[in-house]
């Protein structure tokens, strides 16, 4: 089923008390704060920030097909009889449309946070609800206090499911984004050392990921991972909001979802689960034992939301992984092949370690080698060089067999390493690009991981620049 945003001119005025100078007749199809990225049709917001004056290209964004703009002021360079509404505070009208856009919904809505995991989880969902009712899940990483409002904007007031991801790196974040979004489930993924740069302990963290309980009403439910330590400080803070229909997801026996045997591949996973009592098979489209728990609480939200099991759980074999957050990719050289994992999106001790074991299961090809290229964890404030010093044991533990690391804090690491270990180190992912692309072989798997900061993606792009470039007549014959 195909949805279709629509926000009537007078909505949009009602929704964040505007004025209008002229009469106001057009209908928007999309809602953007990014002059670059509209689309015809497309509600223009025009928003300040720290560098940007989103007022200085409102000209641009009714050049590109804007149907309206929302602005404070009058902006250089717009002809004055173009759309416009006016407020206060464009920032304030952006979170007002959101509350609407919400309030308007009658779809069942999932929300879902947690240290990692989230947005591989919101995808999931994305998947397997689009393949038993229409579906609107945020785009990307829109999981912010702007993120949120503007994807509450964008929710088709006709979809059955809608799905947010919601992101917090200080206590105070989370409670606000889940009273705009105002779930009916929420699903924590885990609780883990992520953004403690910003908190006393990993509890604090774990009371602030509580905070989504905030925003849902007593008959909503909670998903929890069982597995994880802060379980019963999660359930406990549910309890406290007043909800009373809690469920877990894990590998223990008590969980609602079980996890019963799960065996994995370069391109997937077979597993077989219990959920709420019905034992099940299916696959995943992703390998690694953390998106196969994940999966397992997308299926529990999923029927929660009153979707079918067997229609979600057969769409999980269509599941990929995001670019920069995982997955396997072949590599043609020009005497064999290499495989490479781009994780270069984001990193923190539990996923690091989720991606070694990824790795350490994969298989690889002739004589070839598993490597490790690593850039710094960021944000995890005193306790990080002993943090990064730790994933040593992980990594002799695997047998991973070369490990590259870049950036201050890897430093550690590469110290506690054995030297047969020992790939290179280097301050930055420029320096450490030829160095990784010089020493690949074929059969060689490497997993490339760092926090975002760290531009990994550099030697990603470097070693898929090894890329033979096959004749297209050689392909077709």
């Amino acid at each position: 089923m195909t949805t279709q945003l629509t926000w009537q001119a007078e909505e949009v005025i009602r929704a964040v008390r505007g004025q209008c100078l002229h009469e106001q007749s057009w209908k928007a199809h999309g809602v953007s704060i990014d002059s670059r990225s509209i689309h015809v049709g497309d509600l223009f917001i025009a928003l300040k920030g720290p560098v940007h004056d989103g007022h200085e290209y409102v000209a641009a964004a009714f050049a590109a097909g804007a149907a309206a703009a929302i602005v404070s002021r009058q902006p250089s360079q717009a002809a004055t009889q173009s759309p416009l509404i006016f407020v206060d505070d464009t920032f304030v009208a952006l979170e007002d449309l959101g509350r609407v856009g919400r309030q308007r919904s009658s779809a069942k809505i999932i929300a879902v946070t947690g240290s990692v995991g989230k947005t591989s989880t919101k995808d999931m969902l994305r998947q397997i609800l689009s393949a038993v009712g229409a579906t609107y899940a945020n785009e990307g990483s829109l999981n912010n206090h702007w993120g949120v409002p503007l994807s509450l904007a964008r929710l088709p007031s006709d979809v059955e499911y809608g799905v947010f991801e919601l992101g917090m790196n200080h206590a105070g974040e989370l409670g606000p984004l889940s009273r705009q979004v105002h779930p009916d489930v929420t699903l924590i993924t885990n609780v883990e050392a992520a953004h403690l740069e910003f908190f006393k302990s990993i509890e604090a963290i774990a009371d602030a990921k509580a905070e989504i309980f905030l925003g849902m009403s007593p008959d909503g439910t909670a998903i929890l991972n069982r597995d994880n330590s802060h379980f019963a400080r999660l359930v406990a803070a549910a309890r406290t909001q007043g909800l009373k229909r809690i469920l877990s997801f894990g590998s223990d026996a008590k969980s609602d979802a079980r996890l019963l045997t799960y065996s994995n591949g370069e391109n997937g996973s077979e597993i077989k689960a219990e959920i709420l009592g019905r034992v099940l098979d299916y696959r995943l489209g992703a390998p690694g034992i953390h998106l196969a728990l994940n999966s397992l609480a997308a299926l529990l939200a999923t029927v929660t939301a009153s979707g079918d099991l067997d229609a979600s759980a057969a769409a999980l074999a269509c599941y990929r992984q995001p670019e920069g957050r995982g997955g396997f990719q072949a590599i043609s050289l020009t005497e064999g092949s290499i495989t490479i994992s781009d994780e270069s999106y984001n990193a923190s001790p539990v996923s690091i370690r989720a991606a070694i074991r990824v790795l350490q299961e994969a298989t690889p090809k002739a004589n070839g080698r598993r490597f490790l290229v690593l850039g710094d964890m960021r944000e995890l404030g005193e306790t990080s060089a002993q943090l990064h010093a730790e994933l040593a044991r992980d990594i002799i533990a695997a047998k991973i067999d070369r490990v590259y690391c870049c950036g201050e804090m890897m430093a550690k690491l590469y110290e506690a390493l054995p030297t047969e270990l020992q790939g290179f180190y280097t301050r930055d992912s420029a320096e450490m690009a030829p160095h990784v692309a010089i020493d690949i072989q074929n059969g060689d798997i490497i997993t490339v991981k760092g926090s975002n900061a760290m531009r990994m993606n550099i030697i990603v792009d470097a070693i898929k620049a090894l890329q033979k470039h096959i004749p297209q007549h050689k392909l077709a014959s």
